[in-house]
């Protein structure tokens, strides 16, 4: 069968009655066609994503059965369109599916929202979804060979099953990006099946996949996260900078158009409703290749795919190259005598069209860093257009602009100093102990994991050319993923005022915290930190680097009074103990001896 890469985000004819337009051009006309055709035959998939996301608990079989009851009542709806159940949107009538289920609202602890109607009910879903999902086992892992056998045995199961575990770990990336990953592994099973060394062809081709997925991930939840706590305009404001940026000849007016269908993809995708996150992505990309020629003339070899491959091609291509015709400053903001009074007649629309003309003049920046100015430029207004001559407040506010983009260059390179000056382990420890200290709440697992992803963001970005934009575009994102999708998370005052005060101003503002004063250490938490076995022996390099680092935030939440120099001392010597006792003839009676002398050191610290 022939591989279709799923990205492009197609138009999704879930009921007949959801199709509410007819198509009025023909490339429409043959966008909807190949769209239904390709639907109905991921159709499994689709309600497979839908279900693991919102029931991350259920069964594969749970599962399973959900799917069939929505594959029959889509078969009814497809046989008789006047069934008075065939008027509802395809969202409700997946939770309809769910609230039905044998049991299942009881037995996962969901039949409280199942008692909900319209967007409460969806509301109530979307807030039980989790982002830590600890409470999950480990993602099963096959011996190639197996794994080979039972793709070969039972393809379609193979790939549900892949999907549904893949989903319900990743209860808030978006369905197009799922299909994606599904296709891809899909590829890679195709492929390394039929290879002599199929272990390793599995590491290779599944590395860029995990980052994809991880990728996407973390700018998915960051930019719901951002919905659900600023709402649509600030999600608006970042859809202006992204776009500005990437298509620098696109007419304001046109972008405005195009921001409609933006905003109402995100508030789809975000909520978790599948169907109308597949169908809307298709309206941006059809929009977009609609007008190519006055948007970009990067995408003709995309909007000349396939539906479900030019969207892939389209998000992934570079930015435009800016108009050459395109001053480097737009005069209207800021040497026009009647900026206020043209900002006073329409708030909003002159903000937009502010933040799109700085946006598509300055490719070298960062989107929070076009946010922050966009935020710097709207308070000096407010300022100058009460002052007794607006225009002489208001005409250097490129002096304004530049001081803070030089301070938040000033962060970025005293980050990148610390990657230039630290080996990849010392950046990590750096960052583990900085994140602990700063928000000691959060699990061991998720704090590890943003370390991690601060050094990556780092190791990434600081030797490229375009480092500023990079980092402060990376490091942002692994912000908002500590801040959370749900606009209700708390972690602690200082952290909590950080993620819900600003989105312009989150970076600037965390880089200024210290250690959390509210935390109490928990007195018990010693017991288990300092009582090593011989399983640390065992342990492959990454695991024992992982137990490492998890050894390092534990000590952190216990003593973090300790100055950094004394938590890399004990880290230190934790390293030095455990190639000591891996070496000793008895090492579990070496561990008995060595823990109780490292706890009283770091306690003595």
């Amino acid at each position: 069968m022939k591989q279709l890469k799923l990205t492009s985000f197609v138009i999704f004819l879930f009921f007949l009655t959801e199709s509410l337009s007819l198509p009025t051009k023909p490339q429409d006309v043959d966008d909807v066609s190949i769209t239904q055709k390709f639907i109905f035959e991921k159709f499994g998939y689709i309600t497979t994503i839908t279900f693991a996301q919102y029931i991350q608990e259920a069964s594969f079989e749970e599962v399973e059965t959900l799917v069939k009851a929505a594959t029959e009542y889509k078969d009814q709806c497809l046989a008789n369109v006047t069934l008075p159940h065939c008027s509802k949107l395809a969202n409700v009538a997946l939770l309809d599916v769910i609230c039905a289920g044998e049991q299942l609202p009881e037995k996962h602890n969901f039949s409280h929202c199942c008692s909900k109607v319209g967007f409460e009910r969806r509301l109530c879903f979307f807030r039980n979804k989790k982002a830590n999902v600890g409470f999950l086992p480990p993602l099963p892992s096959l011996d190639p060979e197996e794994k080979c056998q039972a793709y070969k045995n039972n393809r379609e199961s193979f790939l549900s099953n892949y999907i549904y575990e893949v989903a319900r770990r990743n209860p808030f990336v978006f369905a197009p990006t799922l299909l994606t990953v599904a296709a891809r592994f899909e590829e890679m099973a195709e492929t390394c099946c039929g290879e002599q060394d199929k272990a390793n062809c599995f590491r290779t081709k599944a590395q860029p996949v995990i980052q994809y997925l991880k990728a996407s991930s973390s700018y998915q939840k960051t930019v719901c996260g951002t919905y659900w706590k600023f709402g649509p305009q600030v999600l608006k404001s970042i859809n202006i900078a992204i776009l500005s940026q990437k298509f620098p000849r696109i007419e304001f007016k046109e972008l405005t158009s195009l921001l409609e269908d933006v905003v109402s993809n995100h508030d789809e995708c975000c909520e978790g409703d599948t169907v109308h996150c597949i169908r809307t992505r298709s309206t941006v990309m059809s929009h977009i290749c609609s007008k190519q020629e006055s948007i970009s003339s990067k995408i003709k070899e995309c909007c000349d795919m396939k539906i479900p491959a030019r969207g892939e091609c389209i998000i992934s291509t570079i930015k435009d190259d800016r108009p050459k015709d395109l001053p480097l400053r737009e005069a209207k903001f800021t040497e026009n005598e009647n900026v206020c009074e043209e900002r006073n007649a329409d708030q909003d629309s002159f903000m937009d069209e502010f933040l799109y003309e700085y946006s598509r003049r300055h490719p070298e920046l960062s989107i929070p860093e076009l946010l922050r100015i966009a935020r710097v430029y709207d308070d000096l207004l407010k300022e100058c257009c009460n002052a007794e001559n607006p225009p002489a407040c208001y005409r250097n506010a490129e002096n304004k602009f530049n001081e803070t983009t030089e301070k938040s260059l000033k962060m970025v390179q005293r980050e990148c100093e610390h990657f230039q000056n630290l080996g990849k382990d010392d950046l990590k420890y750096h960052y583990l102990i900085k994140l602990t200290k700063i928000a000691p709440q959060l699990s061991t697992e998720e704090l590890t994991f943003l370390g991690e992803d601060m050094v990556t963001a780092l190791i990434t970005c600081c030797t490229l050319s375009e480092e500023f934009a990079c980092v402060d575009n990376l490091m942002d994102l692994v912000l908002g993923e500590m801040c959370g999708v749900n606009e209700n998370r708390t972690i602690n005052p200082a952290v909590d005022n950080c993620c819900k005060t600003s989105v312009a101003f989150r970076r600037p503002c965390f880089e200024g915290l210290g250690a959390d004063k509210t935390y109490v250490p928990p007195s018990a938490a010693s017991q288990g930190l300092f009582t090593f076995h011989t399983d640390l022996c065992q342990a492959h390099n990454e695991e024992l680097q992982r137990k490492k680092d998890r050894f390092l935030v534990n000590l952190v939440k216990l003593k973090p009074e300790l100055t950094d120099e004394e938590l890399r001392s004990s880290l230190t010597d934790y390293t030095n103990m455990v190639d000591k006792c891996c070496k000793a003839e008895g090492p579990e009676a070496c561990f008995n001896e060595e823990g109780p002398k490292l706890a009283a050191k770091s306690q003595a610290a």
